[in-house]
């Protein structure tokens, strides 16, 4: 089937993950490409699909009452089969049924995913339950354990260009609390004390 824009929310994603990658120097092995829905679709879509391979290979692939779209057009990329992929569904859901979830995992599996768990949750519609939560929470602990070598090391604000500060602010979600400032100063010292824990949360 052809899914209107899913080239070019691909294209987005990739360069999300890119973004991420070059900034703070995460390794593609440390990201999780996770959604609901839509959200949950583009990321199986995506995830499976990168284009260096196992150079770009996820720490997994997470979807929740999702699907696999356009899948004609589906083929996993060379080295990223072992992705490992949770795929949780409820099991009353009205608008993806259970069904689609099943006939996305053989899709994948028929195109070489070798890890692709599902689980169904009786009696959920098109939504979240604790139970799905719970076994997000151990698939994430599982596919990142903790690495030391891993810890990102954020840009001290002191030394960012105001260009810099302002993108931080926004990436942190904190656009509402610059309304305002003018000076270098005040950028720096409002990013400071969000990555502090003082505002923001």
């Amino acid at each position: 089937e052809s899914c209107k824009g899913i080239d070019g929310s691909v294209s987005k994603i990739r360069s999300i993950l890119q973004s991420e990658h070059e900034t703070t120097g995460l390794p593609y092995s440390r990201m999780v490409l996770a959604g609901f829905s839509q959200g949950g679709a583009l990321s199986l879509f995506t995830g499976m699909q990168l284009e260096i391979g196992s150079e770009q290979k996820l720490a997994g692939v997470l979807l929740m009452s999702g699907y696999l779209p356009a899948a004609k057009q589906f083929k996993i990329t060379p080295g990223l089969e072992d992705t490992p992929i949770l795929h949780c569904h409820g099991e009353s859901d009205p608008m993806v049924q259970f069904a689609m979830a099943k006939k996305s995992r053989e899709h994948v599996t028929e195109r070489g995913a070798t890890e692709y768990e599902i689980k169904g949750y009786p009696g959920l519609v098109h939504s979240v339950s604790p139970e799905e939560i719970a076994d997000v929470l151990a698939f994430l602990t599982r596919v990142l354990p903790p690495d030391e070598s891993c810890r990102i090391t954020l840009k001290d604000p002191s030394d960012m260009s105001v260009k810099e500060l302002k993108a931080a602010i926004r990436k942190a979600g904190l656009g509402s609390k610059a309304v305002g400032l003018m000076e270098k100063s005040e950028f720096v010292k409002l990013l400071k004390d969000h990555r502090e824990g003082g505002i923001g949360k």
